[in-house]
């Protein structure tokens, strides 16, 4: 039945998804601009070591392609004030490597993220002003999120690994809050 896979990975991975929601503070870190640099700081790192690891293990750039948000990141690191240079010194945890099913795994927390992308970024954009510029990570796919999940939800049924996928879904989970959360005080001096 379409959906079942999708059913046991979210079961599976609801402890590793709470414990990131739970450490990750958001509400508190973008309650100033310069909090909030410094989150897609962090975000931009996670992007930078996990997008080419998913796109190499996927090996299927027209489907991969659109998900990608690392471009997203950038942009709004530049409009927010940090230049070309600085960005691209940004630090980034080690590349993971990801073959096939492990690739659709950590996707799933990566393209899973916009869906509480979108409620995010209404809330940065409340309290900062914001419109588009500054918020294109969190805006992500914009109206086709929807289109863009249930799109990504049907491939994952195609999966024979689901021990794979499922392991590599609750160690990205883990890698994110592990990078997100780490030493606070030089994510700000990053940013």
């Amino acid at each position: 039945m379409i959906g079942d896979l999708h059913r046991r990975l979210r079961a599976a991975t609801e402890a590793a998804h709470a414990g990131l929601e739970h450490d990750l503070g958001w509400e508190r870190r973008v309650a100033t601009v310069a909090g909030y640099r410094a989150l897609l700081a962090r975000l931009r790192g996670f992007h930078a070591a996990y997008e080419p690891a998913i796109g190499a293990g996927l090996a299927d750039e027209p489907f991969f392609g659109p998900r990608r948000r690392l471009d997203r990141l950038d942009a709004d690191l530049a409009y927010l004030g940090l230049d070309a240079a600085a960005i691209s010194c940004l630090p980034f945890p080690d590349t993971p490597r990801l073959d096939g099913p492990a690739a659709l795994g950590a996707l799933y927390v990566l393209e899973g993220s916009t869906l509480g992308g979108q409620v995010i970024g209404r809330r940065i954009a409340a309290l900062h002003g914001l419109t588009t510029d500054g918020l294109t990570y969190y805006r992500a796919h914009g109206p086709a999120t929807g289109a863009m999940w249930s799109a990504f939800r049907a491939r994952l049924e195609t999966v024979a690994d689901e021990a794979a996928l499922t392991e590599a879904a609750v160690a990205t989970f883990r890698a994110m809050r592990d990078w997100l959360c780490a030493d606070d005080a030089a994510t700000s001096r990053a940013a």
